[in-house]
């Protein structure tokens, strides 16, 4: 039952995993919707770049995306940069997003959703341009995750409003020329495990005596979700120039980095935790004294909210250049690109807790806990409309406003899929 009598709204997020931090903020929402309004809405996370539907060598493509950030950033800096022009995007969507256009419009005449959300840059033109293609209006939103620097990709659609996670992102759609209303600052979304209130001293002991841990100063290191940003040779650097910490390593899906931390730990002396993909992130978070990692917008969404102090050592050229900078401005944390500056920066902090508290006091000041409410209050009204009525008065569409940019040629009607059952549903890689 909705609350109405009917069936269940259906709504309709696109994302993709390429990183873990697209499906963690779909997946933010989708929570905070049924939370907010059990069973009024049923939800489809689907992917179309990595997803059931998507093409072999869409999903071999997008599969490099891991290697390239762990390999080769700066490589992944110079196909960013190529590719955040007009021009190049035009190139892009003609060519190799074909297969993108065809899994969003199978998604969508399958789901027939009264809202589309975009949580990916590279899924927000297709679902307007499927939009545009249909008798019947659908809102399209488009939820930025990006930190500090957003991809032309993110602002170019003609989507119905974009959900910005910083100031700094809504200065640059206020410079794009979008009109005020039209973007709105919420933060980033992240699940309601990392939305309590932050732990005190003897709570973050607690939960490190739970977790395994023997309580003693601990410096939690990740690299999201595939494990990037040189984290082996931190670790090292940490266990042999930083006396008295332990230290707990989350790899994510980088399983050869948690092969070799792994052997490294037996020879730690107890001092050293080395993890996978973990579905308990938040306790890691809320127990740490210190995070290191790279300046990934959810390892900063989510420690922020947490109140964890942050160290910050890399970042991906282009998408994360800015966010290093963000956290140091904002009095969360600092950061050591350096494998001796960070081993200073930690002994400096653990020998400091009068800075510790203060940085720690910061980032529970930084940290946007109901952003994932708050979209979730923008979408449901969204919903709320578009199923109030047979059409919107929508935006000028994407072929038609100014600046904007279109997808290749139209696309035959795509095949119908099987509609998925109960939802939330999420169509994984």
């Amino acid at each position: 039952m909705t609350g109405h009598g009917g069936p269940p709204v259906r709504l309709l997020f696109l994302t993709g995993d390429t990183g873990g931090g697209h499906r963690s903020a779909a997946t933010a929402v989708a929570q905070a919707i049924d939370q907010a309004s059990p069973g009024r809405f049923a939800i489809f996370i689907c992917d179309p770049l990595r997803g059931p539907g998507a093409s072999h060598w869409l999903r071999w493509v997008t599969g490099l995306y891991g290697p390239a950030i762990r390999i080769w950033p700066w490589l992944w800096g110079v196909l960013w940069r190529a590719c955040d022009s007009p021009r190049s995007l035009r190139w892009l969507r003609a060519t190799l997003m074909s297969p993108i256009y065809r899994s969003v419009a199978a998604a969508v005449t399958a789901w027939r959703p009264a809202v589309i959300v975009s949580f990916h840059p590279l899924t927000a033109e297709p679902a307007v341009r499927v939009r545009d293609r249909g008798a019947t209006f659908i809102p399209v939103i488009t939820v930025i995750t990006d930190l500090f620097t957003a991809h032309q990709s993110w602002r170019d659609a003609a989507v119905d409003r974009v959900i910005v996670p910083s100031a700094a992102i809504a200065r640059q759609c206020a410079q794009d020329g979008m009109p005020d209303g039209h973007y709105v600052e919420t933060g980033l979304p992240v699940g309601p495990e990392f939305s309590r209130t932050p732990a005190t001293a003897p709570e973050r002991q607690a939960l490190r005596r739970s977790l395994g841990l023997r309580g003693r100063f601990l410096i939690v290191v990740t690299g999201g979700g595939e494990g990037s940003g040189g984290i082996y040779r931190r670790t090292v650097a940490i266990l042999k120039q930083v006396e008295d910490v332990d230290v707990a390593v989350i790899c994510g899906r980088n399983h050869r980095l948690r092969q070799r931390l792994t052997r490294l730990a037996e020879r730690a002396g107890g001092r050293l935790s080395v993890h996978g993909f973990v579905s308990n992130m938040a306790d890691w978070l809320r127990c740490a004294d210190i995070v290191v990692g790279k300046a990934g917008p959810g390892t900063i969404a989510e420690a922020t909210c947490c109140a964890a102090p942050l160290v910050l050592t890399a970042y991906l050229p282009g998408q994360e250049e800015g966010n290093a900078e963000f956290v140091v401005q904002a009095g969360a944390g600092s950061h050591a690109p350096k494998l001796r500056d960070l081993a200073g920066e930690i002994a400096r902090l653990r020998d400091d807790p009068a800075a510790l508290a203060v940085m720690r006091a910061a980032s529970a000041r930084m940290g946007r806990p109901r952003a994932a409410a708050d979209i979730a209050g923008l979408v449901t009204a969204a919903a709320d409309d578009a199923t109030g009525r047979s059409a919107w008065p929508a935006l000028a569409p994407s072929h038609s406003r100014s600046g904007a940019l279109t997808g290749p040629a139209p696309l035959p009607d795509p095949a119908p899929a099987a509609v998925p059952g109960r939802l939330p549903v999420s169509l994984g890689g």
